[in-house]
Formats: C-alpha cells, sequence, structure tokens
C-alpha cells in the first residue's frame, strides 16, 4: 500500500506547486497593475501641468495683445468712451487677419525675372 500513500502525497504535491504557483502569478499581476496605475497617474498629473502651463501662456499673450490695442486705442483717440472700442477691436481683428491671408498668397519671389 505504499505505492498508495507514494501517489496521493505526489498529487498533494503537484496541487500546493499548482496553488503556489498561481498566487505568485497573481501577486505578479497586481504588482503589474498597481504600477500601470502609478505610471498613469504620474503621466496624467505631467500633462495636466503642461496643459495649465500652456492655457496660462496663451491667456498672458491674450491679455498682452488686449493691452496693445487697448494702448493703440488710447493713441489715437483718447476722448472716446469704451464703448465704441470694442467694436473698433472686432474690426481691427477682422483686418489684421485679412493681412494675414493677404501675404499668405502673395509669391515672395518672381520666376523669370
Amino acid at each position: 500500500e505504499f505505492h498508495v500513500y507514494r501517489h496521493l502525497r505526489r498529487r498533494e504535491y503537484q496541487r500546493q506547486d499548482f496553488m503556489d504557483a498561481m498566487a505568485e502569478k497573481q501577486r505578479l499581476d497586481e504588482e503589474f497593475q498597481k504600477k500601470l496605475e502609478r505610471n498613469k497617474m504620474i503621466a496624467e498629473e505631467q500633462t495636466a501641468k503642461r496643459r495649465r502651463k500652456r492655457q496660462k501662456l496663451k491667456e498672458k499673450k491674450l491679455q498682452a495683445k488686449k493691452n496693445k490695442l487697448e494702448q493703440k486705442k488710447q493713441e489715437k483717440e483718447p476722448g472716446q468712451s469704451q464703448e465704441q472700442g470694442s467694436s473698433e477691436d472686432d474690426e481691427e481683428d477682422s483686418k489684421e487677419e485679412e493681412e494675414k491671408e493677404d501675404d499668405a498668397e502673395e509669391p515672395s519671389f518672381v520666376m523669370g525675372r
């Protein structure tokens, strides 16, 4: 009956080895998922930080542009009210956009001359 005992013992050892291997695999999977999540959070934080920085720079440029336009208006017409100035902003912006478009259409050089 020793061979029966050996067979049972061998099966039990295989079962324990399998359970140990599965536990190790599960532990490694959990560590990997935690690491992925941590990396994702770090990447999102960096992205948010850069987004805030870009937005701040964009707002700063926009504010500088508005200030520059206001200074031009004040130099040109110091007696006019602010209400008329807002419509002039729109007109100046549209003029600037048209000038940019016109510049793009003109060739910078002429061939054959």
